[in-house]
This record gives structure tokens, C-alpha cells and sequence, in this order.
């Protein structure tokens, strides 16, 4: 099965190879563009090495100076915090290449806003993926909190308030058990996070209509590795 993840996800990106070849490493170049289909196309041939087993195993000590020098990463990242998901892992590249917004949820706030502002209009990302994954224990906690009106100690109650719509949403979409409501809220808490994106901001909205910028949603199987894109 991973071989024919990894197989299927190669054909797809073969045609936009050139496009990357032409464009040159952004590690190497900050200037060079990559264009967001490319950029989605790395990722997602990145991903399917890892689930095979087959991750390049770079020598992350190499490039140190270079990387000294700046930073032009291609895609950028809003993950959770959770400690099983590491996106550099996931998507097998190295520091420097992945610009990633880490917090409880993968919400979107005016903090990872500017910070992703920066990554696009800086930095040159093309790409910005809202990466959620399976068994979310800020979702779960959420969810508890529509069903049972339970308050959380500290801060975790507000960021469980601030993933309440898409439990609602997926609360009215229906499912028959506890597991699948969770996989949905998790799917469309990463959805309402990617729209956030570029209604609450013009600049990143701007890239978007004018083609610079694509920004996409998925949700990362910790079981498997498998990132799954489910916009």
C-alpha cells in the first residue's frame, strides 16, 4: 500500500519536475520562484517517502552556513503543536525549505498571520498548508466542551471556544460515532483555518487571486505518515 501511495504520488508530480529544475533550489537561490502547484508537488512526492519508508536521510549539518545567510523556505506551514507531528519529517525536507506556525489546534490568529504575511511577502513562500492530524487532542477537548458544556482550566477553555464552528459544522453533517465525528472536526477545523487565512487577510488574499500563493488544507494520519489534502 505505501509503495503505491509513494508510485502514485511520483506520476503526479513528474509533470511539474521541470518546473522545479528550471526554478533551482530556493535553499540555494532565495531568489528563485517556485510556483504553488510545484510547491504542492514537492510536498506531496516529500510525503510519500516517508510513508515508504524511503526519506532521503539528509545530512541536516550540511548547509549550515548558507543557512546562516537567510532563510527562503517554499511552503509554509500552520501544524499543531502536538509533539508526533513534525512536518520536516513528514514531508522529508530539511531546515530551511519548510516555514512552520506550531500552536494547540492549528488555529489561525493574528500572530500566525503576520507570520505567514512574512513567509509569503519576504520569504517567497508560494504555499500554505493548515495541517491537522488524526486523534487532535485540542479537537477531542472542543468537542467535550459543545457536548457537555465543560469549562477548561486556564487558556484551554478559549481554545477550545475558538474551534467550536467546525465542531457545530461538523455536528450538523451527522455521524454515527464518537471516532468519526472526531476525524470530522479535525478535517474541517483545518478547512475553516485555511479560509481564515486569506478572509482576515488582504495581503495574503491579494497573493492568492493573483496567482503568487495557493493555500490548501489536510490532515496528517500519525498511524500511517500519510498527509492527506482534503480541500
Amino acid at each position: 500500500m505505501a509503495h503505491e501511495i509513494f508510485d502514485k504520488a511520483v506520476d503526479a508530480g513528474q509533470r511539474l519536475r521541470d518546473e522545479c529544475d528550471a526554478a533551482g533550489s530556493v535553499l540555494d537561490d532565495p531568489r528563485a520562484a517556485v510556483s504553488p502547484e510545484a510547491a504542492l508537488a514537492r510536498l506531496t512526492e516529500g510525503n510519500a517517502r516517508y510513508v515508504a519508508g524511503a526519506s532521503r536521510g539528509a545530512d541536516h549539518a550540511a548547509g549550515r552556513v548558507e543557512r546562516a545567510r537567510g532563510q527562503a523556505p517554499f511552503a509554509a506551514l500552520v501544524s499543531c503543536a502536538d509533539s508526533r507531528v513534525a512536518p520536516e519529517l513528514a514531508f522529508d525536507e530539511p531546515p530551511g525549505a519548510l516555514f512552520v506556525c506550531r500552536l494547540a489546534g492549528n488555529l489561525v490568529n493574528a500572530d500566525v498571520l503576520a507570520s505567514l504575511e512574512y513567509a509569503v511577502t519576504f520569504l517567497g513562500a508560494s504555499l500554505i498548508v493548515v495541517l491537522g492530524h488524526s486523534g487532535c487532542g485540542a479537537v477531542d477537548a472542543a468537542i467535550r466542551v459543545a457536548e457537555t458544556a465543560e469549562v477548561l482550566p486556564g487558556n484551554l477553555d478559549q481554545m477550545a471556544v475558538s474551534i467550536l464552528p467546525a465542531v457545530t459544522r461538523a455536528q450538523r453533517a451527522g455521524h454515527g460515532d464518537a471516532g468519526a465525528l472526531l476525524d470530522a472536526v479535525i478535517a474541517e477545523n483545518a478547512r475553516l483555518s485555511a479560509q481564515r487565512i486569506t478572509s482576515r487577510s488582504a495581503t495574503l488574499a491579494e497573493a492568492v487571486e493573483t496567482g503568487r500563493l495557493a493555500v490548501r488544507a489536510a490532515v496528517y494520519e500519525i498511524a500511517s505518515g500519510e498527509v492527506r489534502f482534503i480541500d
